[in-house]
């Protein structure tokens, strides 16, 4: 009770300095939901799905995602009931896990929630992104949902604590003795710098001693400039920048650094990528595909086309599986990489998988599907494995990557 005395406390004074609830209406609907969320705490998930999730849903897309990561972070949300089944179990860069399913950078951009994530069933948690400076990312409204098609369109635009401030809260969970999450941290340049390169050198000084792995991210479409980072030139300097930031740590300085892609890259740009990262100076321990895309050609809710921001959730499923076949068969299987990008179930899983992906992240169905959805996609994912007669993960990784590859 006094963990939920403190997030009303929190609440109010949010809700005080800065006016994001429009009415009374807004802040009751609110109140209602985290309470009915506190009396399906005993894994009572069925309740969230069926009455809190469409609760939530009533308020504007940001407010929700905001009162999500508050019930993460005071540990309010159902713990999940699922034993991982063998099966799952697998080495994740150095690190045993007892599943392939993570949460994806973007829901816990500071370092908040880090807690109640794993308290869910995740395997990994990535928070981020990160800027070096603290920056409010873009205006207002800047998260739309599109119920129909089960997405989400947002321009956050790289809001952060920055890195002081989130690697001091990263700092003091390390030193718990209770604490023994794998997670991973996404680095993202300030909208305003002038040297980008070295946003991303001090990222790798600033959480490689602390984290299990770093993301460079450079494929965020919220950020003017940052995708030009993905060309061959200018990944070229990034990458060896921040690979030789790493050789200088005096502490981890075998942190895994991880490549994160866009789902909108070309076949020739993805053949620039695999060359620069075949670099001996330029080496990345592996990639994350996919980010949000800016394309609007599967959406059926057309009030949303001309939304500026990056599109995820099930419109980009198919999009991002077919990124992983491609770059799974231009690495030759070399590089581990994480699927992301409409995984709201077993199956969908499976199918980044059996395309290449080592592990996959989940974000949009969470916000749809309530935090059941974890253990749902788990339980579903081993079943597969089981039936299509695969004893792990690892035996499943790219078996059937050519299925996914476009047509030529």
């Amino acid at each position: 009770m006094n963990q939920f005395n403190s997030l009303l406390r929190t609440m109010l004074q949010s809700t005080r300095k800065i006016n994001r609830l429009r009415s009374l209406g807004i802040v009751t609907t609110g109140a209602a939901a985290l309470c009915l969320g506190i009396t399906v705490y005993h894994n009572q998930d069925h309740l969230f799905r069926s009455f809190v999730m469409p609760v939530v849903r009533l308020l504007p897309a940001e407010t929700s995602h905001n009162l999500a990561v508050l019930a993460c972070k005071y540990r309010l949300c159902p713990t999940s009931s699922y034993m991982d089944d063998m099966n799952l179990h697998n080495s994740f860069f150095g690190r045993l896990i007892s599943n392939p399913i993570g949460i994806a950078a973007g829901f816990d951009k500071n370092a908040e929630a880090i807690c109640g994530l794993k308290d869910l069933g995740f395997g990994f948690i990535e928070i981020g992104s990160v800027t070096p400076l603290a920056q409010e990312g873009n205006d207002k409204p800047r998260v739309f949902r599109l119920i129909n098609d089960r997405a989400i369109i947002n321009r956050y635009g790289f809001n952060s604590d920055g890195h002081d401030v989130v690697a001091d809260r990263l700092r003091k969970l390390r030193e718990r003795e209770d604490f023994n999450a794998v997670v991973g941290v996404n680095l993202g340049r300030n909208r305003d710098t002038q040297t980008p390169v070295n946003d991303y050198v001090s990222g790798i000084k600033t959480f490689g001693p602390m984290a299990d792995y770093l993301v460079v991210n450079v494929s965020s479409p919220n950020t003017h400039g940052l995708r030009d980072l993905q060309s061959k030139s200018k990944l070229t300097e990034l990458l060896e920048a921040v690979n030789h930031a790493r050789a200088e740590l005096k502490h981890n300085e075998k942190v895994p650094i991880l490549l994160k892609l866009s789902p909108d890259l070309d076949f020739d740009d993805m053949k620039d990528i695999v060359a620069v990262i075949n670099k001996k100076n330029c080496r990345v321990d592996g990639l994350i595909v996919s980010n949000t895309t800016v394309a609007r050609d599967n959406i059926t809710d057309i009030k949303f086309v001309n939304e500026m921001g990056g599109l995820s959730g099930e419109p980009l499923r198919a999009r991002s599986t077919m990124l992983i076949a491609q770059m799974y068969e231009l690495t030759k299987g070399s590089i581990p990489i994480i699927g992301v990008g409409g995984v709201s179930s077993g199956q969908d899983a499976f199918e980044k998988i059996e395309a290449g992906a080592s592990f996959v992240q989940i974000y949009t169905a969470l916000a749809y599907e309530g935090p059941d959805v974890v253990d749902r996609i788990k339980e579903q994912l081993s079943s597969q494995l089981k039936q299509r007669g695969f004893s792990n993960v690892r035996a499943a990784t790219g078996s059937n990557y050519k299925q996914y590859l476009p047509s030529k």
